[in-house]
């Protein structure tokens, strides 16, 4: 039994059913409807041996296809696994708050690429402190823009070797303490004001989109007030090593992974 297989009995039904499904989403069905038959054309296959012919029909190749991500996944997840160094690993995520959750609406590449950018520069600067660590580091990082209750909650997972090279690039650091990497509270409190700088940057060149439930923030008095606000709480920032290594957080990632978009690889 295939998803294929339970969209053919009852997808019509559930369309009807459910009438506010978007545009995207009720594409997204079809394409899972006809993944690899014939109404998506295909190809013969012939055996140049015993001269056997087979038609093949073509995928959808659309990224929430099982049929058409389970190979492209594992072989990501294959290629990935020989980057990985014979160290220990930390996995590190960096939450955006509550409150910048609007402007990812009309925003998202906008927001997601601070916070790329925010969350890899943090860990590059805290990291090379010598108070913290003093080393270069390199991390693997991949946006997850939904939460486990499909509700958006945008943050970066980043797989971080326990450890970096020495500024002359000629000997191996690792952190003080097992089981300790980075200070979280300080790799929040840099990443808030890294992602909040940028913001205001966008503000200012007036690269945002503000519109809807965030039209409010058009005027200079609402936006400061917003910006200011960010500041009220500390922003969530998880570090814990790699339970079972970086192989088994990178096959937990790999299953929300879609293939077709970039993950960020900062050496």
């Amino acid at each position: 039994m295939e998803v294929a297989d339970v969209l053919h009995a009852q997808g019509d039904r559930f369309v009807e059913r459910h009438p506010w499904l978007s545009v995207q989403q009720r594409t997204v069905l079809r394409a899972l409807m006809r993944c690899r038959t014939a109404a998506l054309g295909g190809h013969v296959d012939h055996c140049g041996a015993c001269g056997h012919r087979a038609i093949s029909y073509n995928s959808c190749r659309n990224r929430h296809c099982p049929k058409c991500q389970a190979q492209a996944r594992q072989r990501w997840l294959t290629a990935r696994e020989r980057e990985l160094l014979d160290v220990s690993y930390v996995h590190v995520v960096f939450t955006l708050p509550h409150a910048l959750v609007p402007l990812c609406h009309r925003n998202a590449a906008l927001v997601y690429r601070l916070l790329f950018q925010a969350s890899a520069a943090t860990l590059l600067e805290v990291a090379a402190d010598p108070r913290h660590l003093g080393a270069a580091i390199g991390f693997l990082s991949i946006l997850h823009t939904w939460g486990q209750t499909l509700v958006r909650h945008p943050h970066v997972h980043c797989v971080v070797p326990a450890g970096g090279f020495s500024p002359d690039r000629q000997r191996w650091i690792r952190p003080q303490y097992a089981g300790f990497f980075l200070p979280v509270k300080i790799l929040s409190r840099v990443f808030r004001g890294k992602f909040v700088a940028a913001l205001r940057r966008a503000y200012v060149r007036d690269e945002l989109d503000l519109a809807g439930a965030t039209a409010t923030l058009r005027d200079p008095t609402g936006w400061r007030a917003f910006v200011n606000g960010l500041f009220d709480t500390d922003w969530v920032v998880y570090a814990k090593p790699a339970f079972g290594g970086a192989a088994a957080v990178l096959r937990y990632l790999g299953r929300y992974i879609p293939i077709a978009s970039p993950s960020v690889i900062t050496d």
